[in-house]
């Protein structure tokens, strides 16, 4: 399978994005394996004909939309993401006109269709950069309070919170932390801004995937309990294999982020039936709060 895919992607002129939440398997065979912010930017870098998104659908939808003439493949069409579907086009309406003076910073675990109703996107890696950006002194961020509440401890602006969550990171306590760190005693605890506040404030570091991967890297520790997906466990080890790398929680496991499997990369490369669109009004609206994204935060 890993030869036929490798040929299918010569022959197509194709690449293979994975985020670092994607198995294992499909991350040893990618070109890129990033966190959301990095392969929105590759998206747009690459010189490809076809993308093929080793990870749920809105960030297929992303690469599609600032790479609209590029073939974008979703491995498993189903492939969805709880927390984007906690928020709608039409309830983010309502939540404008009840805060007319905010600004919408739109976390990029959403829909095109939301983004298309907001100001800016975020991610996790740059959610203080485009707040601090912005000349609005109120925001409105959707959908994760989570991400949200750590923003606004780190900003003067007023900020409301949409109650939408990542399931997985929502699921992650202070338990889980506490008896984490009696069984490590020597080892810091790096969490994702996604989980809860009361694990945030145990955390020796909040940062994205890719800030966690550089941040062990870079460190003289050599042990790290780990806050978010466990599949980062395998970018970890590979990236520093030196050190050893705890799940916080064995639990912390996204189902639909392991849809794309080499089976399904491989059908999608063959018959390209999975191919994600986004209607050509919500397109170019949504790629407004990208760019104003990609032009806040450059790097």
């Amino acid at each position: 399978m890993i030869r036929q895919i490798s040929e299918l992607k010569k022959e197509k002129n194709a690449v293979l994005l994975a985020h670092n939440y994607a198995r294992a398997e499909v991350q040893d065979i990618a070109d890129i394996v990033g966190d959301s912010f990095a392969l929105s930017q590759a998206a747009v870098s690459l010189d490809a004909d076809m993308i093929v998104f080793a990870g749920v659908r809105f960030m297929a939808e992303s690469a599609h939309i600032l790479s609209p003439q590029k073939t974008v493949l979703l491995p498993d069409a189903d492939a969805g993401c709880p927390m984007a579907d906690m928020i709608t086009a039409d309830a983010l309406r309502r939540a404008k006109e009840q805060y007319p003076n905010a600004a919408v910073v739109c976390y990029v675990n959403s829909s095109a269709a939301v983004k298309a109703h907001s100001d800016v996107c975020c991610t996790s890696a740059n959610a203080e950069e485009v707040v601090s950006a912005l000349s609005e002194e109120e925001i409105l961020f959707v959908p994760d309070k989570n991400l949200g509440h750590y923003v606004s401890t780190l900003t003067d602006k007023t900020v409301h919170l949409w109650d939408g969550f990542c399931p997985i990171h929502q699921q992650i306590t202070k338990s889980d932390v506490l008896s984490a760190k009696a069984m490590y005693p020597n080892a810091l605890f790096l969490a994702h801004p996604e989980c809860r506040p009361d694990v945030l404030e145990e955390a020796d570091g909040i940062f994205s995937t890719a800030g966690i991967i550089k941040y062990a890297a870079a460190s003289n520790h050599e042990e790290f309990i780990i806050g978010t997906e466990q599949e980062m466990m395998h970018k970890l080890r590979k990236d520093s294999p030196g050190k050893s790398f705890y799940p916080v929680s064995k639990y912390a496991y996204c189902s639909n982020m392991k849809m794309a499997t080499l089976p399904s990369i491989l059908n999608a490369l063959k018959t390209e039936t999975t191919k994600i669109t986004v209607p050509e009004e919500t397109r170019v609206r949504a790629k407004k709060a990208l760019d104003r994204m990609l032009e806040a935060v450059p790097k």
